[in-house]
């Protein structure tokens, strides 16, 4: 008998739509199906699911929902009683979500309702000598795992970025709606808000196509024999802006807030990228004032192309670990960038002439 596969997803902030991770990770819950010859169940939940349903419906899957004002904001209780319900209904084997945040913090405690395994921060989801198989990183990943499981049913958390998203004509779906009665001590906790940073402030952005890293040598004496911090923090903040790249840095540059030396003031911790920081996956990287030492670039692993930008020819960029490196100045080249790059917003934003009558 074919086991059954159950894809969670909730609608995004906009309180429509599903987030992009849900449907790159529909894309993973397809594919299994289909290797294993399964039936496909969604269950969706939000205040309202319409819309997010008829996004998914071509997929033919029997759609599962439990909608209402109860379900609009992520709240642990509400959260894990809607997905409780869903798979009390569907009775599913496998269980696959989007590794959401909302999704992170609830699921494990559903896991524990259900007595099922959960595993979190998948890279992927396929079959392994026929037999149904996860895979996901350790030791900031050095280190990948092949995981499979016994146990059902079986939750598996898939991270955003690692799957080609499902895409399908919208059509109209047909809804098999669920009721949870939320008890009062469910609703304790109440939604007061999202608090988020202008945009120009914000440095991390995960949907970006372009990964901008800066080393420390923005922060070191330039050919003049001193420090240029207000021009490095202008000129990287203007190619931020115009070129909508997210921010990366080197562990020796972030590290030097602790250490007393001049920063750069809107760089943190939350912006390493490395053995000891993040390991993003945008399309393209461009590094700056970096040298390629091998703790930076593991955290470059999953980017496609990457170019780096450096004043010496034999760093660590030119060994195999860059597509291309540019030996030049990277406060020049960033300012002819910036400039480039806002000539081309001047002209796409120019207004059009009216003729005159």
């Amino acid at each position: 008998m074919s086991p059954t596969i159950l894809f969670l997803a909730h609608v995004d902030e906009s309180g429509t739509t599903l987030p992009k991770a849900a449907y790159e990770a529909l894309g993973a819950a397809l594919k299994a199906a289909a290797q294993l010859g399964s039936t496909l169940t969604i269950g969706l939940i939000g205040e309202t699911i319409q819309d997010a349903a008829d996004s998914v419906a071509s997929t033919g899957a029997r759609i599962l929902g439990i909608s209402g004002a109860d379900f609009a904001h992520p709240r642990y209780a509400s959260d894990a009683a809607a997905i409780h319900a869903i798979c009390e209904a569907a009775k599913p084997q496998i269980v696959i979500a989007p590794g959401t945040s909302r999704f992170l913090r609830v699921l494990p405690g559903v896991a524990q309702r259900l007595r099922a395994p959960v595993d979190t921060h998948l890279t992927s989801i396929d079959m392994i000598d026929g037999v149904l198989s996860a895979k996901r990183w350790f030791y900031k990943q050095r280190l990948e795992a092949v995981i499979q499981r016994n146990a059902r049913p079986w939750i598996l958390l898939l991270d955003s970025g690692c799957h080609q998203p499902w895409t399908g004509a919208p059509t109209t779906a047909q809804i098999h709606a669920l009721e949870v009665t939320l008890p009062a001590n469910a609703k304790r906790t109440a939604f007061a808000g999202i608090r988020i940073p202008n945009s120009d402030a914000q440095t991390i952005r995960p949907d970006a196509k372009l990964l901008f890293v800066a080393g420390a040598g923005w922060s070191k004496k330039q050919a003049d024999g001193t420090t240029h911090l207000p021009e490095a923090e202008t000129a990287i903040l203007e190619f931020l802006q115009n070129s909508g790249a997210s921010l990366g840095g080197s562990k020796s540059l972030v590290d030097q807030s602790g250490e007393n030396q001049a920063v750069l003031r809107f760089m943190t911790h939350l912006n390493q990228v490395g053995q000891t920081g993040s390991t993003p996956r945008h399309p393209k990287g461009l590094s700056t004032c970096c040298h390629g030492e091998e703790p930076h670039v593991v955290g470059w692993r999953f980017i496609n192309e990457r170019c780096a930008i450096n004043l010496d020819p034999n760093c660590g960029w030119a060994r195999g670990k860059a597509d291309v490196l540019y030996v030049a100045d990277a406060f020049q080249v960033i300012a002819k960038l910036t400039s480039l790059l806002g000539a081309r917003t001047t002209r796409k934003e120019a207004p059009v002439p009216v003729p005159a009558v």
